[in-house]
């Protein structure tokens, strides 16, 4: 929010410079990202008066002004603005002066052979508007030459950019900022109240009906008569430009300044446009959820199709305005309205929330409303601009009529329970002001700040705990006793804390689940995997899916429930980007429905495949993508450096896998580690794929159920063998149905500590061969670390293996 100071000043008496303002308000959790010193903007221009007007002598669009600036000599200024004339105010740049916002410097110039000695400025030239169509001429008369044009023009001023926390509600105010910069200074606060005006007669026939008490519990309409639009006064205006609010007329400004003032977003209608919406003199305003079939023109010109979250506002049920949000057209106040119906009203801050993203639209007024505005307060904010209406518009106030629930079922009030003790042992000891000994803040200080705050203090009989009761503007961000801690540290200041370390430090440590995910990460990045990060957040696709109830975007509308949807998008984005294939993976969260209850856990998901080499010359630019091996071999790797051991069983349940090269993985034999597998090839056609890409999606829980364990086992290193190895091969029919895991497990087993390694190479299938069976050919190599083996010590192990593989599985050996 933009801050004038000078406006500031009119709320609570300050004595600091805009750079010590600025920082105190930082340190209190208001961050100043900008200030903008608008006294340098005219440093240097006055107020001149033309006293004659004459044509360039050579150029049809120039004038030649003679200007009095209140020196000895009247100037001489070339002028091209075409509303330029005699007898006019205006400012300006005396030779010498610097104007920074077209970064121009004044110097005596000759312009078509006249030598020019000023610039008579406009509004853009002084940077109080983006364009400018001429010269800036002042209404006021009698004004002194050669004065400081600063002061007419609002540019004595210094605008600070205030960024408030999303709980500080209050803080989009003139007046929520005065109380924080009075209870961080100690300035006196003035508010800005206005008396409460009294209706002169009840003519007008307006009634209020409020059908959802939840989404509008409060409404004031009030009926003005005999308004005079016209312009705003030069200090509406210039407060109102401070802001960043342009000026339309005084009605509309006066809404927009107790806006920016008290926080409370207003909407004056035309009361006889009111009506002939309405169909009839007598009508009634209404606040109610909008239908499908009606359409709503509101203020941007825009034709909006209402939808059932949209809240608006109707006069005999025609809707006429979004609630909180922006108003309608055919009722606004324009350059003949006479008369005028003011509404002020509180919106639930979730209902005003739904409807303006319903409708696409975030306004000043929706802003305030979906951050909560107080509704405490929804009276002094409209007897403020009623009084300002009456002020600057001669309206004369007719009627008001107020439909309301009770204010304390909308605000109720809050007493927190504040324990000394607790504060001094949250916040420890500061340097107390005036002192460097460091000492717990004082109880009378503490209850200033509170006091500060509009907080009101009842203390105990012992005064060790406090009943503190939270004033209404307040009432949403204070709700625990530790709230009410940290704003007594951020109103005593943060850097009067005391700077002390504790006496023993223990040395930091990741958790276990904390140290897995890292191991994790690095094993994955090893095997030359790229980690990605995407949305839970994707389209619906299918039943088991959890979708919001009120989504951003269609395409944003629900949970995923898996990562592989996901990878696969981000594999064929990168192709499509000339990239090249994407090996990757991600660790995330997936949902899903089972039954009535809404399931969630973390998984771990990989992509691969494809051909990443840069040049093909060798194979004629021919690609070679991975095979289903040398992917399986990836995914080992990893599982090597994990310390993992994991068996592959034949799996063909996801649709989106190809049904004879996915399996499923499982730890010791008895859980389920997750699913490793080909993309289906009509999968892979449809996305316009490489020929083989993998993908993994594995189970977190069941990696820290086995890797991230209490009882961490170092690293046994084993010796390597400085003895001879001797290898045998061994050939037999196996049924189909076995698989070679299980065959190498069970020879791995019977070989025991001589067996070191067993690879199979060699499968065939076909002539010669039994049906329903496969012939394989495996070689196993035996060593041992002691000694080099002997015919009489490897015959008997692998006569050992053979008879293991004709008991448990049946199979016909051939060597």
């Amino acid at each position: 929010m933009r801050i004038s100071l000078n406006w500031l000043k009119d709320l609570v008496s300050i004595t600091l410079s805009p750079e010590e303002l600025a920082d105190a308000l930082t340190m209190a959790g208001f961050e100043v990202e900008d200030i903008e010193d608008r006294r340098t903007w005219a440093e240097g221009v006055v107020i001149g008066y033309v006293t004659d007007r004459q044509p360039h002598p050579n150029s049809d669009k120039l004038s030649l002004c003679t200007v009095n600036i209140g020196a000895d000599e009247p100037s001489t200024i070339v002028c091209g603005a075409a509303n330029v004339r005699a007898d006019a105010y205006v400012p300006v740049a005396k030779v010498g002066t610097y104007l920074p916002t077209p970064d121009l410097k004044i110097k005596p110039r000759e312009v078509r052979g006249v030598l020019s000695a000023g610039m008579i400025c406009s509004l853009a030239e002084l940077g109080l508007a983006k364009e400018s169509e001429g010269i800036h001429i002042f209404e006021e008369a009698d004004l002194a030459l050669g004065s400081d044009v600063r002061p007419l023009l609002g540019l004595d001023d210094v605008v600070l950019d205030v960024t408030s926390t999303a709980n500080r509600a209050d803080a989009l105010s003139m007046v929520g900022l005065a109380r924080e910069v009075a209870a961080i200074t100690g300035a006196e606060l003035k508010m800005p109240i206005a008396p409460s005006p009294e209706p002169q007669t009840s003519s007008a026939a307006v009634t209020v009906s409020l059908s959802d008490p939840k989404a509008c519990p409060i409404y004031i309409a009030t009926v003005l008569e005999a308004v005079k639009i016209g312009p705003s006064p030069a200090w509406l205006q210039q407060r109102l430009q401070s802001a960043g609010t342009r000026s339309i007329n005084n009605i509309v400004d006066i809404t927009n300044y107790v806006l920016l003032e008290w926080g409370q977003p207003l909407h004056a209608f035309d009361r006889d446009r009111l009506a002939h919406v309405a169909g009839s003199s007598d009508y009634a305003l209404s606040v109610r959820f909008g239908q499908s079939d009606e359409r709503l023109t509101t203020l941007d010109s825009q034709e909006r199709s209402l939808k059932p979250e949209t809240l608006v506002i109707t006069a005999n049920d025609q809707p006429v305005a979004l609630a909180g949000v922006m108003g309608g057209e055919e009722t606004e106040v324009f350059d003949d309205t006479t008369a005028v119906t003011l509404e002020a009203a509180y919106f639930d801050s979730a209902v005003i929330r739904r409807s303006a993203r319903s409708q696409g639209l975030r306004t000043e007024a929706s802003a305030r409303y979906e951050r909560g505005v107080n509704p405490a307060e929804l009276n002094l904010a409209c007897d403020r601009a009623l009084h300002l209406m009456q002020t600057l518009a001669s309206a004369r106030i007719v009627s008001q009529v107020t439909d309301r629930t009770p204010v304390g079922e909308i605000t109720p009030t809050r007493t927190l329970s504040l324990r000394l003790k607790r504060v001094h042992a949250v916040l420890g000891h500061v340097v107390n002001l005036g002192t460097e000994t460091p000492a717990p803040i004082p109880t009378e200080k503490i209850q200033d700040v509170l006091e500060t705050l509009g907080c009101s203090v009842e203390k105990d009989a012992d005064n060790t705990v406090w009943q503190v009761t939270i004033p209404a503007f307040r009432y949403r961000d204070l709700e625990r006793e530790i709230d009410l801690i940290e704003e007594i540290a951020r109103i005593y200041g943060y850097n009067y804390f005391a700077n002390t370390l504790p006496q023993a430090a223990i040395g930091g440590a990741l958790s276990l689940e904390a140290d897995l995910a890292q191991r994790l990460r690095q094993s994955l990045r090893g095997a030359g995997l790229t980690e990605l990060i995407h949305y839970s957040l994707t389209k619906p696709e299918t039943e088991n899916q959890v979708v919001l109830a009120n989504p951003l975007f269609t395409e944003y509308s629900a949970l995923r429930t898996d990562l592989i949807n996901g990878l696969i998008e981000a594999f064929k984005f990168n192709l499509e980007q000339g990239n090249g294939p994407l090996n990757g993976f991600e660790i995330g969260r997936i949902f899903w429905i089972e039954g009535d209850a809404t399931q969630e856990t973390e998984v771990v998901g990989g992509i691969l495949g494809g051909d990443a080499r840069q040049g093909k010359w060798v194979t004629s630019d021919r690609p070679e993508p991975l095979t289903w091996f040398e992917a399986k071999g990836v995914l080992e790797s990893v599982f090597q450096r994990l310390g993992l051991s994991v068996d592959y069983r034949a799996d063909h349940d996801d649709s989106r896998l190809h049904p004879g090269r996915t399996a499923s993985l499982w730890v010791r034999g008895r859980t389920r580690l997750g699913t490793f597998g080909q993309l289906h090839p009509q999968l892979r056609q449809e996305q316009d794929l490489p020929d083989e890409v993998y993908v993994f999606q594995l189970n977190w829980s069941v990696l820290v159920t086995c890797l991230a364990t209490a009882k961490h086992k170092a690293v046994k290193f084993s010796p390597y063998s400085m003895f001879p190895a001797s290898d045998r091969d061994i050939a037999f029919y196996a049924p189909v149905s076995v698989t070679v895991a299980d065959l190498e497990k069970a020879m791995t087993k019977a070989g025991g500590k001589l067996l070191n390694s067993v690879t199979l190479f060699d499968e065939y299938r076909g002539e010669s061969v039994p049906e329903g069976q496969r012939s394989l050919a495996f070689r196993l190599v035996y060593r041992a670390l002691d000694r080099t083996l002997t015919d009489d010590d490897i015959e008997p192990v692998h006569q050992k293996v053979r008879a293991t593989l004709e008991k448990q599985f049946k199979v016909a050996l051939r060597s």
